[in-house]
C-alpha cells in the first residue's frame, strides 16, 4: 500500500463509525493516540496485512475469533475488524499491546476454526508469494524415556530390555533421568549393578538428556517477508509442509526482527460453527454469532447452575462448583473467573464471591485504586490493574507501567528496585506516605506473579458465553457439534454422551437411513451418530451412501444397499463396520448375526456372499448388453435367502459395537448391574485416578468395573503376580496384585468378569512422593448384593400407599425371604415428613427382591 499510515486512518474512522454509535471525543483521542503510536513504531503495514486477511477469512465464511492476547486491547484493531472486543467498553489496555518502552515485538495472534485456518493461509501464500512466506522450525529434544529408547538402539540393547528400562521411569510432566534414579530403586541399581550394556545406556541417556533430537514445524507461526525470505533467514523444506520452513526456531526469528504471525485454528470455533449450521437445518434460525447478546438470562441461568459441561473455558468440575457459589450476573463476573481459576489467584476466589453478594466488605489498598479495583471488589485481578495502579499512584507513563508490571512477573531485581525508587517518588507527590506507597507496591508485586491478562480473559470470556448461548437455548445442536469435534478422544466422547443423557437428550447409534458424515440432530430432537466416527469406513464412502440415499431414497434392506452403492467405494470392510456399529438394525428382515454367520465348511461369511452377489448384477448392468431386438436386458436386485442362526446376546452386541466405535453407546456391560453401581461404590475411577495423592487420607475407596484385559506374569525373581484393566462408566485404569493378594484374588482376573473392589492409597514401595492403589478385597458384582448388603429401606409416597402396592411388596417379600432385614418409610413430600414403620422382622434375599423391587416405580430404595 501506498501511504499506510493514511489508508490504516481511513480504514479505522470507517470502521469506527459502524462500531460506535458516536465517534465522541473519548474515542477519538483513543484512536489518534493509537495511530500515532502504530505509525511510529512502523506497523501500519502489519496492521494492514493481518485486517486484509481476516476481511477475505470472514468473507470465505471462516470463522474468526474476537481476538486473543493483548492485542484486543486496540481499538483500531477493533474498528479495522481484527478483533471484536469494544477496549473502551471493557477498559482494556492499548499499551498493554505496543508501547515504546515494551522491549519484545507485539503480535497479533488470530484465531480462526480448525478447517478455515488453511484456507486462509493458502489465501495469505496466494497473495504474497511462496518466496515471501514460511512457517516456523521447532525442535524436538530427547525426554528421560526417549533419550534411553534411542540410545538402546544404537547399543542394540535388546527391544524389551530397552522397554522394560525406559518404562522404569515414572511417567508424568518434568522427569529427568537424575530425578528417577532417585525415586525408583530398580532403575538406579541397574545403572550401579545392572548388565554393562544396560549401565552403559544409562549413562549415555543421561548424558544426551535434552539434546535437541529432531526438528518439526510450528504448528501455527508464520512469518511473512517484505521479499524473498531467503535474503533474511536460512530455509528448509519440510516433509510436513507444502511451505519453506526456517531453521531458526521463532525465538530467533523475532529477534533478527522478522515479524512472526500466529494463525491459530481453535477447535471451540469449529463447534460453534457446526452447531450453528445444525441450529438452520433444525430450526431454521440464522445465528450470527457476533450478534448474540452478552446479557441473556438464559445463559447466565445456566452458568449459575453450573451447567457448563461442554462449553469452552468453564467446564472443569471446580470451576463449576465455583459458578454456583458465585451466579454470575454479566460478563465480567465471567471475565473475573477466568482470570482467578489459576494456581496461585484460585485462593482469592472465596473472596470474590463473598464480596460479590455482600457477605464480606470490599477493601481497597488505597482510596484512589477504587475505580480501578471495584469491578473486581478491591482484587488486583489482571495485569492491566497493576499498570493502572501504577499509572495513578507512581505517575508512570502506562509503557513505563507495562515494563514495571513485566519485571515484577519476571522477578527482575535490578529493574524493580530502579522503578520501586520511582513509584515512590511519584506516591510521594501526592502526598502518601511512604509505608503505605511500599504496602501498595508489596501488593502489586505478589500479584504481578499470577495477574493475567484482562483483554485475552475480555476476549475468550465472550467466546465462552457464546457456547453457552448456544448451549442454552439449543443443546441437542450444540452437544452435536462438541460430538463430532471430539471424535479422537474416547473418554471425552462418553463424557460428553453422558452430559446428553443427563439433559434428556438421546444419543442414538448410527443408522443407514439418517446418520449424516457427523453428529446430527433428527426431527425428534435425538442425536444421530455419524457415520464418518465409526472405525474402517472412510469419508469417501459415507459421502457416497449419502448422496445415493439423496437421490433414489432410504434403503429398504441389505440388498437395496449393496445394489445401489458404488462397491468400490463402499467396500467389504466398510459394510462389516457398518453392520457392527449397528447401522442396518433398521432393516427388520435381518439381524446382525445373519451378516457375519458362515456355513459350515464355509469360509465366506453370508455379508461377502451379499456384495459378491451384488458386485454380479452391478457388472451386469453396467455393460449394457442388449438383446438381439436392442431391448435392454433388465437384471433386478435379487435377494438371497437368509441364514437361519441365533442372534447375539445383548452382551455380543454392545462388545462388537464397541470395536467399531471404540465405546460402549447403546449399552455398558455394567448395566446387568446398574443396582449394584448404584449402590456399593463410593467413587468412579474418573474421580481419582490421576489424584492419588489427594485420596491417600479419604479412607477405604469402593469402585466397581468390568476387567478388559488381564495378564498374569513373573518378576525376573520368579514371583507371580498380576495386572489388569478395569473399566467403569466414567474411565478405565490399570492395578496390580502380588504376593499374597495376587495368590487370593487371582481367580478374579479374568476378561469379562464384573467386580466390586475395595481399596486404598498408599505410598508406592521406596517412594516418598509416589503414590499407589492397595487393593484390599474383590467381589463379584454379581454377588455382592447377597453378600454385602446389610439391610434395605423402602420408601413410599403417601399418597401412593393403597392395598393394592401393599400386596405387591408383601408379596414380593414372601417369594423372597433371607437373612437381610427391611424397613418401610412413609413421607409426605409437601410437608417434608417421614416416618419409619414399626419394625415387622421381616427379612429378604436381596439379589432377587430389589430386582423384582426396582420395577414397581411407586417405591424407592436404599441398599445398606
Amino acid at each position: 500500500f501506498s501511504a499506510e499510515d493514511e489508508y490504516l486512518r481511513h480504514l479505522t474512522y470507517k470502521g469506527a463509525e459502524k462500531r460506535y454509535e458516536e465517534i465522541t471525543d473519548t474515542v477519538r483521542e483513543r484512536l489518534d493516540f493509537e495511530l500515532a503510536m502504530i505509525n511510529k513504531e512502523g506497523f501500519p503495514g502489519y496492521f494492514l496485512i493481518v485486517q486484509d486477511f481476516i476481511g477475505v477469512a470472514k468473507e470465505k465464511g471462516v470463522l474468526v475469533g474476537p481476538g486473543r492476547g493483548s492485542a484486543a486491547g486496540s481499538a483500531v484493531a477493533y474498528c479495522t475488524g481484527i478483533t471484536n472486543i469494544d477496549p473502551i467498553k471493557y477498559n482494556l489496555l492499548f499499551e498493554r499491546f505496543l508501547n515504546p518502552e515494551r522491549i519484545s515485538m507485539p503480535d497479533i495472534d488470530i484465531d480462526f476454526d480448525d478447517e478455515g485456518r488453511d484456507s486462509v493461509l493458502k489465501y495469505v501464500i496466494n497473495k504474497y508469494g511462496e518466496d515471501h512466506v514460511a512457517q516456523i522450525v521447532t525442535f524436538g529434544t530427547m525426554a528421560a524415556r526417549s533419550s534411553i529408547r534411542d540410545v538402546g538402539r544404537v547399543l542394540k540393547l535388546p527391544l524389551n530390555e530397552t522397554d522394560r528400562i525406559a518404562k522404569l521411569v515414572p511417567d508424568r510432566p518434568g522427569i529427568t533421568l537424575s530425578k528417577a534414579f532417585k525415586e525408583v530403586k530398580e532403575l538406579a541399581d541397574i545403572k550401579k549393578n545392572g548388565p554393562e550394556l544396560a549401565k552403559k545406556t544409562l549413562k549415555f541417556a543421561e548424558t544426551l538428556e535434552g539434546s535437541n533430537r529432531h526438528t518439526s514445524t510450528h504448528a501455527c507461526g508464520v512469518i511473512i517477508g517484505p521479499d524473498n525470505l531467503i535474503e533474511h533467514v536460512p530455509l528448509a523444506t519440510a516433509k510436513d509442509s507444502d511451505l519453506m520452513v526456517t531453521q531458526y526456531e521463532g525465538k530467533i526469528v523475532e529477534d533478527i526482527g522478522m515479524l512472526k504471525m500466529d494463525f491459530l485454528g481453535l477447535k471451540t470455533l469449529s463447534i460453534i460453527k457446526d452447531a450453528i449450521i445444525n441450529i438452520g437445518k433444525g430450526h431454521q434460525v440464522k445465528i450470527v454469532v457476533d450478534e448474540i447478546p452478552l446479557d441473556d438470562a438464559k445463559t447466565f441461568g445456566l452458568y449459575q447452575k453450573g451447567d457448563t459441561i461442554g462449553t469452552f473455558q468453564f467446564e472443569s468440575d471446580g470451576m463449576r462448583k465455583y459458578l454456583r457459589e458465585l451466579k454470575p450476573t454479566d460478563l465480567e463476573d465471567l471475565i473475573a473467573m477466568n482470570a482467578l481459576y489459576r494456581p496461585g489467584p484460585m485462593e482469592f476466589i472465596d473472596t470474590y464471591i463473598r464480596r460479590k453478594h455482600g457477605k464480606e466488605s470490599v477493601k481497597y489498598p488505597h482510596p484512589l485504586l477504587e475505580e480501578i479495583l471495584k469491578p473486581t471488589f478491591g482484587i488486583m485481578v489482571y495485569q492491566e490493574q497493576i499498570m493502572q495502579t501504577a499509572r495513578i499512584m507512581g505517575k508512570f507513563t502506562l509503557g513505563g507501567a507495562d515494563v514495571l508490571r513485566r519485571a515484577m512477573g519476571k522477578k527482575q531485581m535490578d529493574v524493580m528496585e530502579e522503578k520501586k525508587i520511582e513509584f515512590l517518588e511519584g506516591a510521594e507527590s501526592h502526598g502518601i506516605d511512604e509505608q503505605k506507597a511500599m504496602e501498595v507496591f508489596g501488593i502489586m508485586q505478589e500479584f504481578a506473579n499470577y495477574g493475567f491478562n484482562r483483554s485475552h480473559a475480555a476476549a475468550y470470556s465472550v467466546i465462552a458465553f457464546q457456547t453457552a448461548y448456544l448451549k442454552a437455548h439449543y443443546p441437542a445442536e450444540y452437544m452435536a457439534a462438541v460430538l463430532t469435534h471430539n471424535l479422537n478422544d474416547i473418554k471425552k466422547i462418553t463424557f460428553f454422551i453422558d452430559e446428553c443423557r443427563r439433559q434428556n437428550i438421546p444419543v442414538l447409534g448410527p443408522d443407514i437411513n439418517e446418520s449424516e458424515l457427523n453428529f446430527t440432530v433428527n426431527k425428534k430432537g435425538e442425536i444421530r451418530f455419524g457415520m464418518a466416527a465409526i472405525k474402517g469406513i472412510g469419508e469417501g464412502a459415507v459421502k457416497d451412501i449419502i448422496q445415493e440415499r439423496i437421490k433414489e431414497g432410504h434403503f429398504t434392506s441389505i440388498f437395496d444397499l449393496t445394489g445401489r452403492i458404488n462397491l468400490r467405494s463402499v467396500n467389504k470392510r466398510s459394510l462389516e463396520a457398518l453392520a457392527l456399529a449397528g447401522a442396518f438394525d433398521s432393516f427388520t428382515d435381518a439381524h446382525p448375526a445373519q451378516y457375519f454367520y458362515k456355513e459350515p465348511g464355509e469360509e465366506q461369511i453370508f455379508l461377502e456372499k451379499i456384495i459378491k452377489h451384488a458386485a454380479h448384477i452391478q457388472s451386469m448392468q453396467n455393460s449394457s448388453q442388449v438383446s438381439l431386438f436392442g431391448d435392454d436386458i433388465g437384471y433386478e436386485t435379487q435377494t438371497l435367502p437368509l441364514p437361519q442362526c441365533e442372534r447375539w446376546s445383548r452382551l455380543e452386541k454392545i462388545n462388537r459395537e464397541k470395536d467399531v466405535i471404540g465405546f460402549y453407546l447403546s449399552g455398558h456391560p455394567l448395566d446387568d448391574y446398574r443396582i449394584e453401581m448404584d449402590n456399593f461404590p463410593n467413587i468412579s475411577i474418573v474421580q481419582f485416578k490421576d489424584r492419588l495423592r489427594e485420596f491417600r487420607n479419604k479412607g477405604e475407596l469402593i469402585f466397581g468395573g468390568i476387567i478388559l484385559e488381564a495378564e498374569h506374569k513373573s518378576t525376573q525373581k520368579g514371583n507371580p503376580y498380576g495386572s489388569f484393566i478395569i473399566e467403569d462408566y466414567s474411565d478405565s485404569m490399570r492395578l496390580a496384585l502380588f504376593s499374597e493378594d495376587y495368590l487370593k484374588m487371582k481367580h478374579f482376573l479374568d476378561k469379562g468378569a464384573a467386580l466390586l473392589i475395595k481399596a486404598r492409597i498408599q505410598l508406592r514401595y521406596n517412594s516418598e512422593k509416589d503414590f499407589e492403589i492397595k487393593v484390599n478385597s474383590i467381589h463379584l458384582l454379581s454377588e455382592v448384593l447377597d453378600k454385602l448388603a446389610r439391610g434395605v429401606a423402602l420408601k413410599v409416597k403417601i399418597d401412593d400407599l393403597d392395598d393394592d402396592l401393599i400386596t405387591k411388596v408383601a408379596n414380593l417379600v414372601t417369594e423372597n425371604k433371607g437373612r437381610c432385614p427391611i424397613k418401610f418409610h412413609v413421607f409426605d413430600p409437601i410437608e417434608k415428613i417421614s416416618v419409619e414403620m414399626p419394625a415387622m422382622k421381616l427379612k429378604v434375599k436381596p439379589s432377587t427382591f430389589v430386582r423384582s423391587l426396582s420395577l414397581i416405580p411407586e417405591v424407592n430404595y436404599k441398599i445398606s
